[in-house]
């Protein structure tokens, strides 16, 4: 009885052994993982992107705003410029299965089915292959909403 009370001790204290092991583990995998979160966390600065928007609008006026900005997409840059009263740009659109159609600008309505009437997106002086929701933000972009009239 005494060999079976000391391997059921022994087996006891391995299983113990064991269990303290895999806690260990466990806490040295968290704290890595929570070490390897934040050294990898991107260090964003506000303003990271330099970059413009140019509205111009039925008579050819424009009026350019600079951007400091982080923005992802164009839409996020026009949100930006619009929650800043500084700014005094102003938007308004509709969603389509595009993504936003872009209406009014700086209180000026483009209105297609009256006129043809539209806003144009540019990036570079090119005309845009994506809309507001899709348009990338670069660095150094020369973005440019423009009213125009298809013929």
């Amino acid at each position: 009885m005494t060999e079976n009370t000391a391997g059921t001790t022994n087996n006891k204290t391995k299983h113990k052994k064991s269990i303290l092991l895999v806690c260990l583990l466990l806490a040295a995998a968290a704290v890595l993982a929570l070490v390897f979160h934040f050294a990898s966390a991107k260090n964003v600065q506000k303003g990271s992107k330099e970059c413009s928007l140019t509205v111009t609008d039925d008579s050819g006026t424009s009026k350019t705003y600079e951007c400091s900005t982080d923005a992802e997409y164009l839409r996020q840059l026009m949100d930006e410029l619009s929650a800043d009263q500084t700014q005094e740009f102003s938007y308004e659109g509709s969603e389509g299965q595009y993504g936003l159609f872009i209406n009014t600008v700086n209180g000026l309505t483009a209105d297609y089915d009256k006129d043809h009437a539209y806003w144009a997106i540019y990036v570079d002086g090119e005309y845009a292959q994506n809309g507001a929701d899709t348009q990338p933000v670069n660095d150094g972009d020369k973005f440019e909403l423009k009213y125009e009239v298809s013929k």
